[in-house]
């Protein structure tokens, strides 16, 4: 039994767990960074201690350093969280032999199904389908194994990690000796141990995943089953449940699949078994041709339809994922696994789990359009009232390339697959982040679509249709930021030739012309304050685009509020940030100020043009600039050195994440901006290769 809980981990999982521990009557402990001093699992918890300083390395993944919190603190128990060292068999074996209670299953166990290549072994002894996959130390012997055993195309994985760390996709043998180097490399970064596997690559398969839950005494549970099939870059971004394209018949077949392979473990605690569904056939003759590693279990044969199912790994913790298993059961994951690390007996049987509705997640992540990890401060934060949010991310919260880029999830629940999902376009429409550039926006564009709303994607869509979800118009969040910044001059005004409200001598007022710089374009809008209209010019003529009907909640200056405009008959919102367009009193809107708009999910920041200004500087050519903010791992060339068109300068790395910096045409390195481990901005220019004369 344990009084006191550690939580090894930061953001909203950690806050997750600190609310649980509160509801069962523990004190709670909370670690933190230099660059999470002031986050808010910080605040919340009972107690909290410092481990270091922001590298990971340094803080959140010292096994020393928690263990020391511990000590420092009288906590009796740690609760790892997701990500960090939540699968971690040193820091379990740690506590173990420390006396602490380990929120999870037995180190042993840990570090069995922390390995793919163990985990693998360990499935087929269950009885259950793998696909055919090979391991070697050294990469030349890896390639050649991949290549005669398995065939193409493969999947390299780190075998000691997972978060989609560490993973490459090879469809070409010339390929495969530069992402076995890559993959080796970033799962150095992440995981500390660089060991890979190669695996047969399922194009089409869907991510389906089973919940268990198991006590000391041998029950095991499952809790339905999840699809996590919407990834970029085999990292998760909605999922659901229960899995909406599968038969009963594997439905049933995967779960007690999931519970026979954790009491071959002798699995405690939650945990999530993963499986990748295909059809029968797609995985190209994956059993049959590795031996005993491809052989086929009775557990997920070909069901209806000519689906298969095969074993991808095993989480031994609690997934980001969680909450939508939660709203489906009506149980608290963390509630139980606290229960059964005091020692107790699950209070429930299989019969009492019961799946009602549908529940849908959308991961709110610090990302551009191309899915790269961006950093920032947020200025304003609105999160949904119509459904569950858990989150970290507060206003005034500075977000770095440190840790990984989610700031929080939102999760709606309904009696169908369809009612959950219009519930979750409407909270994201109401989700606002304004300051910092996330995937708000494209989640609510992609779950509002007609191919989620099929469920057709699978674990590849999203990156090969990376633009499938384009920005639409910004017409309503101009017209919010139009309306705001009139009203606004008008009310700062401090005599009363600076009202700007259009007021004429034996005539109606006249509409208030504003004019907003976005995305290298200029617009011009006319507000008729007394109207409440707002009309957008087009080409040279004005169009009646909004009628402004009111705040649905007023808010202080720097809190965002919610306004209601009317755009072609239909009532739409848009969260503006209040108190920070720039006004100058008795003088209107200062050029370069504007105003951050946020239109469903979507964040805009409108500025007001100097007049002088026509154009914006462009990168030179052959510039080669930072596409994420993060730190540089590799550079690969040296001044007056000549390069190819798409050959790699250096390698840039953020939120554990590598991206390659390649020569934008063939020609001579100019300029090395740039060393390994500086820490870099979004945009800063690193290289510049001169082209070739024609």
């Amino acid at each position: 039994m344990f009084a006191s809980l550690l939580v090894a981990n930061r953001g909203e999982i950690a806050l997750r767990v600190i609310h649980a521990a509160r509801a069962a009557g523990l004190r709670t402990v909370a670690v933190y960074s230099d660059a999470d001093r002031g986050a808010a699992h910080v605040r919340l918890a009972d107690d909290a201690v410092r481990l270091g300083p922001a590298p990971a390395a340094d803080s959140y993944l010292s096994v020393g350093a928690i263990l020391a919190a511990a000590r420092a603190t009288g906590a009796d128990a740690v609760h790892p969280g997701y990500g960090f060292l939540s699968e971690s068999a040193e820091l379990a074996r740690a506590c173990e032999e420390a006396g602490l209670v380990w929120v999870g299953p037995p180190s042993a166990v840990v570090a069995r199904m922390g390995r793919k290549d163990a985990a693998r072994e360990a499935a087929v002894a269950a009885g259950v389908d793998v696909l055919p996959a090979v391991t070697a130390d050294d990469d030349a012997r890896l390639a050649g194994r991949a290549l005669a055993e398995v065939g193409l195309p493969v999947m390299v994985k780190a075998a000691a990690g997972g978060g989609g760390k560490g993973m490459r996709v090879v469809t070409e043998a010339g390929a495969l000796p530069g992402a076995l180097a890559a993959a080796r490399r970033e799962a150095v970064a992440a995981f500390g141990d660089g060991a890979l596997l190669v695996e047969r690559y399922v194009p089409r398969g869907r991510h389906v995943e089973v919940q268990v839950l198991a006590d000391a005494r041998g029950h095991v549970l499952h809790m339905g089953e999840r699809d996590c099939s919407v990834q970029r870059r085999h990292q998760k971004v909605v999922e659901e449940a229960p899995a909406p394209t599968i038969s009963a018949a594997l439905r049933a077949r995967v779960r007690d699949a999931a519970v026979r392979l954790a009491k071959e473990i002798g699995y405690v605690g939650a945990g999530t078994v993963e499986f990748l569904v295909a059809e029968e056939g797609a995985e190209a003759g994956a059993t049959g041709e590795a031996g005993e590693a491809g052989r086929a279990g009775e557990a997920c044969e070909a069901g209806e339809g000519g689906e298969a199912a095969y074993f991808l790994e095993m989480n031994t913790r609690l997934q980001v994922e969680h909450p939508v298993t939660e709203a489906v059961t009506g149980l608290d994951l963390v509630a139980l696994q606290l229960s059964v690390a005091q020692g107790l007996p699950l209070p429930i049987t299989q019969a009492d789990v019961t799946v009602r509705g549908h529940a849908i997640e959308a991961r709110v992540y610090a990302e551009d359009a191309d899915f790269l990890p961006q950093a920032g401060r947020a200025t304003a934060v609105r999160w949904p009232t119509g459904a569950r949010v858990d989150a970290g991310l507060v206003a005034g919260q500075e977000v770095g390339t440190w840790y990984d880029p989610l700031l929080g999830k939102v999760v709606a629940h309904g009696p169908t697959r369809e009612a959950a999902r219009l519930r979750l376009v409407a909270a994201l429409d109401d989700t606002a982040i304004l300051g910092l550039t996330s995937n708000a926006g494209m989640l609510r564009r992609l779950v509002a679509s007609e191919v989620f709303a099929r469920a057709e994607l699978d674990t590849g869509w999203l990156d090969e249709h990376a633009r499938a979800f384009p920005v639409g118009p910004p017409d309503v969040a101009l017209c919010a930021a139009a309306w705001v910044l009139a009203t606004a001059a008008a009310g700062e005004a401090t005599h009363p030739f600076g009202v700007g409200d259009g007021f004429r001598v034996g005539g109606p007022p006249a509409a208030v012309a504003v004019e907003l710089a976005h995305g290298g374009a200029r617009h011009r809008l006319l507000v008729d304050r007394t109207g409440r209209r707002v009309a957008l010019a087009v080409d040279g003529r004005t169009q009646q685009v909004a009628a402004f009907v009111g705040e649905v909640g007023a808010a202080p200056a720097h809190d965002p509020e919610l306004l209601r405009l009317e755009v072609a008959g239909v009532w739409q919102r848009a969260t503006v940030l209040a108190g920070a367009s720039g006004v100058l009193p008795g003088y209107g809107v200062a050029p370069g100020h504007g105003v951050p708009v946020a239109h469903q999910g979507e964040a805009y920041h409108f500025t007001v043009p100097d007049a002088l200004t026509t154009t914006t500087a462009a990168p030179a050519d052959g510039v080669v600039t930072a596409p994420m903010p993060g730190q540089v791992r590799a550079v690969s060339v040296a001044r007056d050195e000549r390069v190819t068109a798409g050959q790699v300068l250096g390698i840039l790395e953020a939120m554990k994440m590598e991206m390659p910096l390649t020569a934008p045409h063939t020609g001579t390195v100019e300029s090395v901006d740039t060393a390994v481990g500086d820490q870099v901005e979004l945009g800063q220019a690193l290289f510049t290769v001169a082209g070739e004369e024609s």
